[in-house]
């Protein structure tokens, strides 16, 4: 294991298994990794504030590992940390085109911080925030889909929303 710093940036709008499989395979490869939340406007179910208190009681058993909030660019967070890379999972071919976007624009403002893909694992692939947030809007079990704070979360958040 490496101790450079990765940066692993999202909404996390929740945090679901899919990420923390990602992050924990991201600090096997480079030894610390700093989970950076976006908060850049679009609409969330949970606040930045619940966001980042969410994802740092998911982590709060990993060493080497941090929780920040994100705002501006994300090449900017990336010189200011020294991080020597941003990590970002793939789930499927839609994922690799939009992510492989960003990657080049991140290079092109920054050459020096490498994007690095990780594949989602074959049993977490269909893993999406927004299907978790579509399964618990319904009543849903989600508990296999996301670690237990995000479940209990999501649940309180739609129990005042059901008849």
């Amino acid at each position: 294991m490496g101790n450079r710093l990765a940066l692993y940036p999202g909404t996390f709008d929740p945090f679901t298994l899919g990420h923390l499989d990602v992050l924990q395979r991201a600090r096997e490869l480079f030894g610390r990794v700093r989970v950076v939340v976006a908060s850049d406007g679009k609409s969330t179910l949970f606040t930045l504030a619940q966001r980042l208190a969410l994802v740092r009681e998911c982590v709060a058993d990993l060493s080497d590992c941090e929780v920040a909030p994100l705002e501006g660019l994300l090449v900017d967070e990336a010189r200011r940390c020294k991080a020597a890379a941003i990590v970002r999972g793939i789930r499927s071919l839609g994922d690799y085109q939009h992510e492989w976007s960003m990657a080049l624009m991140n290079q092109a403002l920054r050459p020096d911080c490498e994007t690095v893909f990780l594949l989602a694992r074959p049993q977490l692939a269909m893993l999406s925030s927004s299907i978790v947030r579509e399964v618990a809007r319904h009543g849903g079990d989600v508990g296999a889909f996301v670690p237990a704070p995000v479940a209990v979360a999501l649940r309180r958040h739609f129990e005042g929303e059901r008849p």
